[in-house]
């Protein structure tokens, strides 16, 4: 692995910023920072020097929630609620998708993360029709080389319900295979509750505990579930959730835009980590999570960009503003996640220390929505797109050089995507 040192940036580190300084990449690690210029001797050592003057150095963003196979449906849902969405659009694509349309559809995705400078992804894995469909979504995140979390869902009732017997088997043989690349990880995804049994709940959760692992899923999305758990179970979902015991630092919930003070109470109980998708929930008209509410109770909030279905992009700049946009609106507080705090959300609270793992990207700020720069975190948080994202460094790997993506090649990608999604309209009836 090459010897790489980054000149002339600014450093997130854990001291707060380094307004000019180096950084040197050696054998996947950050070996050394400091401030103003390295010495001739340290320039002569190395492999590849980049110049990031202008340009700020931070951890790769997390993307903790998105539908990668959506990247084939983006576009096509626009003006329906939840759940016509899911049945006229998500549904009957998924219901048809082949295995390599599959990985294209991947691939297209997470090319899109690394453009957008997203170094972790989780991807709420829907299309289990076949295991090779899932198999075919780990190939392109082994292909790319992001860190890469796939929450395999399921379902147990309602549309194409799986067996509780298959749904773990698959589990197990998920589980086995991650062992295999340092990058992926596998978390059970059951889909939303009213999708899911309680006793499957408990079952594939037992699973993942027992591989260190979490569970990954949607709750209280929008007011039908809640309406839905109300008329099944007589409580709310949070608190259904907290009933058959299935709560804790391993459960991830998604969106939780329609919880009440005793549901936050429950999540900041027991520690459950929240991940928030607000542009998502705003273009579905699903409505605001009350975020600042959590925060203040201590909940770990994650941000996540959701599938392209429903987003459309997978931009986490974008839904890093909008989670502080409609914080500050919901509340009329201004002072809700301050830059300095808001960043936090999108980095997971990392900065950049001698020791830990090159994981890095390169932002550029020499841009007219940011120019000229009197705060980093405030430059960063409301004025920095994805297209900003210069160069992304994993594990000492740059996966993208001076906004060229080195791990595959685009021009191809898109094309053949293009070529695939007429017959994948045609079979599923979507005109």
């Amino acid at each position: 692995m090459p010897q790489i040192l980054i000149t002339n940036g600014a450093i997130l580190t854990q001291m707060g910023w380094i307004d000019s300084g180096y950084l040197w990449v050696n054998d996947q690690k950050i070996s050394e920072i400091g401030a103003g210029a390295p010495s001739p001797a340290q320039l002569a050592a190395v492999d590849e020097v980049i110049d990031a003057r202008h340009c700020a150095m931070l951890p790769g963003l997390t993307n903790a929630h998105t539908h990668l196979s959506q990247t084939f449906m983006r576009g096509l849902a626009g003006g329906r609620p939840l759940i016509d969405w899911l049945k006229e659009v998500i549904w009957p694509i998924q219901g048809v998708i082949s295995p390599n349309e599959m990985y294209l559809a991947a691939l297209l995705g997470l090319v899109e993360n690394l453009r957008n400078g997203a170094i972790w992804v989780t991807d709420h894995h829907k299309i289990t029709a076949t295991p090779a469909h899932t198999d075919k979504v780990l190939q392109a995140a082994r292909l790319v080389g992001l860190r890469f979390t796939l929450a395999r869902s399921w379902s147990d009732r309602g549309k194409n319900p799986e067996s509780p017997e298959s749904i773990l088997a698959d589990l197990e043989r998920l589980f086995a295979l991650s062992h295999e690349d340092e990058h992926i990880e596998i978390a059970n995804g059951p889909l939303a509750l009213w999708r899911c049994t309680a006793e499957a709940l408990q079952a594939t959760r037992r699973i993942a505990l027992a591989h260190g692992s979490t569970t990954h899923f949607h709750v209280s999305e929008s007011q039908d579930e809640v309406r839905m758990s109300l008329d099944e179970y007589g409580q709310c979902p949070v608190a259904w959730l907290n009933t058959i015991g299935v709560l804790g630092p391993d459960t991830q919930i998604v969106h939780a835009v329609w919880v009440d003070e005793a549901e936050i109470e429950l999540i900041a109980r027991h520690k459950v980590p929240v991940i928030h998708c607000p542009v998502s929930n705003a273009v579905l008209g699903s409505g605001v999570a009350p975020v600042p509410q959590m925060l203040a109770r201590g909940v770990d909030v994650r941000l996540g960009t959701d599938g392209p279905a429903s987003n459309d992009t997978q931009d986490i700049w974008e839904t890093l503003k909008a989670a502080v946009s409609f914080g500050r609106a919901t509340t009329q507080n201004p002072t809700v996640l301050p830059p300095v705090e808001a960043l936090k959300l999108a980095t997971g609270g990392k900065t950049l220390r001698s020791g830990q793992s090159a994981d890095l990207i390169i932002v550029n700020l020499n841009n007219p929505r940011v120019v000229p720069v009197q705060d980093l975190d405030s430059a960063l948080v409301l004025g920095t797109h994805g297209c900003d994202v210069r160069t992304v460094i994993v594990a000492g790997k740059i996966l993208m050089r001076d906004g060229r993506v080195t791990v595959v090649d685009e021009t191809s990608l898109y094309d053949e995507c293009r070529a695939v999604i007429k017959s994948l309209r045609k079979r599923a009836a979507i005109t």
